[in-house]
């Protein structure tokens, strides 16, 4: 298991970053792999309690997680005696960071300044460019610092699309579950339990999520790096991925950059959970009350895509067993299922 083995959580703890990162291990340099925007609006505080603390920053500069970018990012780093990684942005600067502090075999930490999906503490990373259309596994966080005041001044479609990845956990561990009974492949009860319990939480918490108080930031921050952690302690991505994702990919392969990732995944848990016959319906309210779509209109997509997402999701990945091996979709019956359940 590789897991975090320091997470700091709360409002303005960006200005604790030096000693966080100091406390972490001996170290001089570090690079900051980061978005304009995101420096603009929050590097300054960042970058003083790095030099507060007699750490010597590089900033990498980002604007798409594509393999080019990840090459030309680990090219600069691998020349410069970085000696830890920092990933401080939204997903797409968590993802580089990652991906870059695996393969130079680097420590990395987590500064997400939005709540968009677990990725902020999974050892899995989404990167465009290469011949998987799903995430790959890289590096978990040693450390993950989550500035709820920085986190709560993001877009709020960011924190209803995290809230959308954790409802895919209620079908992902129904997938995990079935691959254990039909396929005798390892179940980890554990991680199981503590993804469900991350799910809950905003189940139980989505129409204050919905208000924006700043409490429920934390409370979906929380429920994703819990989410992440399962991840870790499973030693796969199975406790929070299943056919929900599998789904989320398709969309992204048949209709690119419609969506973000947790909004897709939320209404695939929306279509699984009706297959499944399992809370489905407290998933779509749950949506509705943090704000996250529950249409594929929402999210520009039409009926003919959607179908055509559910009939190609499970050739993705082939060795991932889930109910849409199970159970054969035809085109009827998945225009079926989507319309039964509102999507389309």
């Amino acid at each position: 298991m590789e897991l975090p083995r320091k997470i700091l959580i709360g409002d303005g703890v960006i200005r604790e970053l030096g000693n966080f990162v100091s406390d972490l291990g001996y170290v001089k340099k570090v690079a900051i792999v980061s978005g304009a925007v995101v420096k603009a609006r929050a590097g300054e505080p960042c970058k003083e309690s790095l030099n507060s603390c007699d750490l010597k920053e590089t900033w990498f500069l980002t604007k798409t997680a594509h393999v080019d970018t990840v090459d030309s990012v680990q090219s600069e780093i691998s020349k410069n005696g970085t000696e830890l990684i920092i990933g401080f942005g939204g997903g797409k600067s968590v993802d580089i960071a990652k991906t870059v502090a695996y393969n130079l075999g680097k420590p990395f930490v987590s500064v997400p300044t939005s709540a968009s999906h677990d990725g902020i503490s999974s050892p899995f990373s989404s990167i465009k460019g290469q011949n998987k259309p799903y995430s790959i596994k890289t590096k978990a966080p040693i450390g993950v610092l989550a500035d709820t005041s920085i986190i709560a001044k993001a877009p709020k479609r960011l924190l209803a699309s995290g809230c959308g990845d954790l409802m895919a956990k209620v079908t992902a561990v129904k997938d995990w579950e079935l691959a254990r009974d039909e396929m005798g492949e390892y179940f980890g009860k554990y991680s199981a339990n503590l993804a469900s319990m991350s799910a809950k939480i905003i189940m139980q918490e989505s129409k204050s999520i919905g208000s924006g108080s700043n409490a429920s930031v934390r409370t979906v921050v929380e429920a994703l790096i819990s989410s992440g952690v399962a991840s870790c302690i499973a030693g796969s991505s199975r406790p929070c991925s299943g056919a929900e994702h599998l789904f989320s990919h398709a969309l992204d392969f048949i209709a690119p950059n419609k969506g973000l990732h947790g909004e897709k995944c939320g209404i695939g848990a929306i279509l699984i959970g009706k297959l499944y016959d399992i809370e489905w319906e407290q998933i779509v309210s749950t949506l509705k009350d943090v704000g996250a779509p529950t249409t594929a209109r929402e999210i520009g997509v039409d009926a003919d895509t959607v179908v055509k997402a559910l009939l190609t999701a499970s050739t993705l990945r082939p060795e991932r067993y889930t109910i849409l091996n199970k159970i054969s979709l035809n085109e009827q019956k998945a225009f079926e299922l989507a319309k039964s359940t509102g999507v389309i």
